[in-house]
């Protein structure tokens, strides 16, 4: 017998889905694609499992007590223990952190990692706090968040506004509470700590691998491509790093602070001295000083999203000049300008295959903390593109077949995944 769907959570206010809509929209339209002894189980990825809501107060320097609120939620853990960064921004919402855990569910499957999905957050400005104060919010959400994290049952990681520093303060949180050390309780922590090498550049390298993958596919040289980035924080700059490495050109860079380009390629090492001078990347030498809306018509072979979600649009869609997008960032094209880009031909590596070095890395993190025995950054290295490339292959055969853009084919991989995951373990009780 068919039953009509299941309605919204409650929790949830039908006005204000952001980027669950979007991820919802993503899992509607493979659906009727999946097996269909997945299908009784597909409601398993409308709702997460768990949410917490949590009040985050600190004492301020000043003295003052100042009230934070921080989000963590496991959107299923059918394969494994619940893995996803923590952001602090002071635009996070539950249903960003809703959608972001969602696509940590289907991405860890993806590229068949053991984990299930989670993400966690703070509503708050970072760079209105002192270190001390961040300190204090860091490790008060750590207590408030205690009772779902664990090496076995929700590792978080480094995400927006967060870093190493905090993954060792959240480390420390959580161990003192357990009155004992656990290093695994986290990842992309410091190396002094259980922190593994070539975990800072981990997401950046993934873009690249994912972008050599697919410019293989097109016939499209590495050598003397042009490459425009959003971004130049962990990933941005780390995935520019690289791509310059291969001999292409970075032609164009935004982020918070403007946009600027040079189509003879911009001098990386004297772009990252100028942002540690003055914090922005406008005025860095040999470079001009761009419109946000210039930015995106940029001539390039490749144009690499590395910042929030929701930015390419349908706004500034028609007017893209890249032939092929990789997603550096989480849901950083909405579905209405994902159908523009397939109309104009341009490829779309998704969020879900392109940027999943990070949690990759993550994972060698975590194995190598369970068993107190560490590898090389280049055995790093050479795990992280084997198992990148083996998940873009994959992805890309069933893309081939079954006639699929890639992002279609990545949630064909991840759904089915998980479901099958959920299918065969059943219902409890």
């Amino acid at each position: 017998m068919l039953h009509p769907p299941c309605p919204l959570p409650s929790y949830v206010a039908a006005d204000k889905l952001g980027p669950w809509e979007t991820y919802l929209e993503q899992v509607a339209q493979v659906t009727p694609l999946l097996a269909p002894s997945l299908q009784p189980w597909i409601e398993t990825l409308h709702r997460p499992k768990r949410i917490l809501i949590v009040d985050v107060p600190i004492r301020l320097d000043n003295g003052e007590i100042a009230h934070f609120e921080g989000y963590r939620v496991q959107h299923n853990t059918s394969r494994g223990p619940g893995k996803g960064g923590v952001r602090y921004h002071q635009d996070v919402s539950l249903p960003e952190v809703m959608a972001l855990a969602a696509w940590m569910s289907v991405k860890n499957a993806v590229v068949n990692l053991p984990y299930g999905g989670a993400k966690g957050g703070v509503r708050v400005d970072p760079r209105l706090l002192s270190i001390e104060e961040l300190e204090r919010l860091t490790r008060r959400y750590t207590s408030e968040i205690n009772i779902m994290i664990g090496p076995d049952r929700d590792i978080p990681a480094p995400d927006v506004n967060t870093n190493a520093q905090v993954m060792a303060w959240m480390m420390d949180t959580f161990s003192m509470n357990q009155g004992r050390t656990s290093t695994g309780v986290v990842t992309g922590k410091p190396i002094s700590v259980g922190g593994s090498l070539g975990r800072q550049d981990a997401t950046g390298r993934g873009v690249f691998v994912a972008a050599r993958e697919a410019a293989r596919q097109l016939g499209i040289p590495l050598a003397g491509s042009r490459i425009a980035i959003q971004g130049f924080g962990n990933v941005g700059e780390a995935a520019a790093r690289i791509f310059a490495g291969a001999g292409a050109r970075v032609v164009a860079i935004q982020d918070v602070t403007g946009s600027i380009c040079n189509p003879a390629g911009i001098d990386l090492a004297a772009l990252r001295a100028h942002v540690a001078q003055f914090k922005t990347l406008i005025g860095a030498p040999g470079t001009e000083a761009i419109t946000g809306e210039e930015f995106w018509a940029v001539p390039c072979e490749f144009l690499v999203p590395a910042a929030l979600e929701g930015q390419i649009t349908t706004a500034n869609a028609p007017n893209l000049a890249a032939r092929i997008v990789v997603e550096g960032a989480n849901g950083p094209t909405t579905p209405a300008a994902d159908a523009i880009l397939e109309e104009r031909g341009i490829l779309v590596v998704p969020d879900v295959l392109a940027n999943a070095g990070g949690v990759t890395v993550s994972y060698f993190e975590w194995v190598q903390d369970f068993s107190s025995f560490f590898w090389t950054e280049e055995e790093i290295n050479q795990r992280l593109e084997r198992l990148m490339t083996e998940a873009f292959n994959a992805v890309w055969q069933v893309s081939r077949e079954r006639r699929l853009r890639l992002r279609t084919a990545a949630f064909v991989v991840g759904c089915s995944r998980v479901l099958e995951a959920r299918a065969i373990r059943g219902l409890y009780p």
